[in-house]
């Protein structure tokens, strides 16, 4: 019996260790996974670095905005009679609008046009400012 009582207690003392063991090792998958969290983290700053070096560079102006348009005769008597690029004839369009104050002070959105503009804006009295660019686009050739 003497040899069962020692055979069972290398038993327990063979199983106790294993369970240790088997703690400790969940705690090194642990640190294992913060492991490459900490990694990710320089990762994620290195392309933050590269953003400011695209903004650097200079944006080329899209050459259908440039090409200059000849204005109708009714847009004439707004902008000017000579061939203009759509942003500057939009720029005048608002230079005039604002000199003559013709913006809606209620909803600054709509545009109250005046004899010449009515022309423009095909006889509508208020006309939005998206509306605006489109009416206008049929008046440049």
């Amino acid at each position: 019996m003497a040899a069962a009582k020692k055979s069972a207690k290398k038993a327990a003392k063979k199983a106790a260790p294993k369970k240790a063991a088997a703690k400790k090792a969940p705690a090194k998958k642990a640190a294992a996974k913060k492991a490459p969290a900490k990694k990710a983290a320089p990762a994620k700053k290195a392309p933050a670095k590269k953003a400011p070096a695209k903004k650097a560079a200079k944006r080329t102006p899209n050459a259908a905005f440039m090409k200059a348009l000849t204005p109708s005769s009714e847009l004439a008597a707004v902008v000017g009679e000579k061939p203009l690029p759509r942003t500057e004839v939009v720029k005048k369009l608002w230079a005039y609008i604002k000199k003559h104050g013709l913006q809606d002070t209620k909803n600054k959105r709509n545009i109250n046009a005046d004899d010449k503009l009515k022309a423009v804006f095909g006889g509508k009295k208020s006309v939005s400012m998206f509306e605006m660019t489109s009416l206008v686009s049929k008046h440049l050739s």
